[in-house]
């Protein structure tokens, strides 16, 4: 059986294996379901939990174009502005609704979504993830903290201290998520007043 210890440096190995995708990793040719899906599997299969998880679905992209998450492929085929938004709804999915990932993509897919004429979502894309180090950086400080301090919870328990122990870290991350996810919510819905979301006009493109 593994050591707290050992968990975490294993979970510290993990984190540095992940990376975002990056803009030249994308075809800059149009793709179609059966690419897009083979490529995010491709690029994004590090951050499954399970080896025969799919980071993406044809169920699942027709489900967000018909929840207007994503707008609808030309064609039947995806563009690299396409592939930006599915990046950013696989981050997004397990922790948003779909009514709030739309709000909240409302105004990007509205105003530089194939806008050439102005702030480009590759743009936007670029600037977001260049974040990331530093990010990543701050994450792992946190659960160093996080992890240091359950080790001083249980410590006169004998029987199941290191589970004990072990539980009191997945909780403070349990609720390092909560808060921080209500914290998107109560944004989000803020946006939603702001940039209201016109379906007519998405019918009618």
């Amino acid at each position: 059986m593994r050591t707290n210890e050992e968990r975490l440096n294993e979970l510290l190995d993990h984190l540095d294996s992940l990376d975002h995708i990056h803009v030249d990793e994308i075809p800059q040719i149009d793709l179609y379901m059966d690419q897009v899906t083979t490529f995010m599997d491709e690029h994004l299969g590090q951050s499954k939990r399970y080896e025969d998880d799919k980071v993406l679905t044809k169920t699942m992209i027709n489900n967000y174009a018909k929840n207007n998450l994503l707008p609808p492929p030309v064609k039947k085929k995806y563009s690299r502005e396409h592939m930006l938004l599915l990046v950013f709804i696989y981050y997004f999915k397990n922790m948003l609704s779909f009514h709030d990932i739309e709000a909240l993509f409302a105004p990007i897919t509205e105003g530089h979504f194939m806008d050439a004429s102005g702030l480009s979502l590759q743009d936007i894309y670029e600037e977001v993830f260049s974040m990331e180090y530093e990010q990543m950086k701050r994450l792992k400080e946190d659960l160093l903290r996080k992890f240091h301090a359950s080790e001083e919870s249980f410590t006169d328990q004998k029987e199941d201290k290191d589970y004990l122990q072990l539980f009191t870290f997945i909780c403070a991350l349990g609720f390092d998520v909560f808060l921080k996810k209500q914290a998107m919510e109560m944004l989000i819905d803020q946006i939603r007043e702001d940039y209201p979301v016109d379906h007519s006009k998405k019918k009618k493109s």
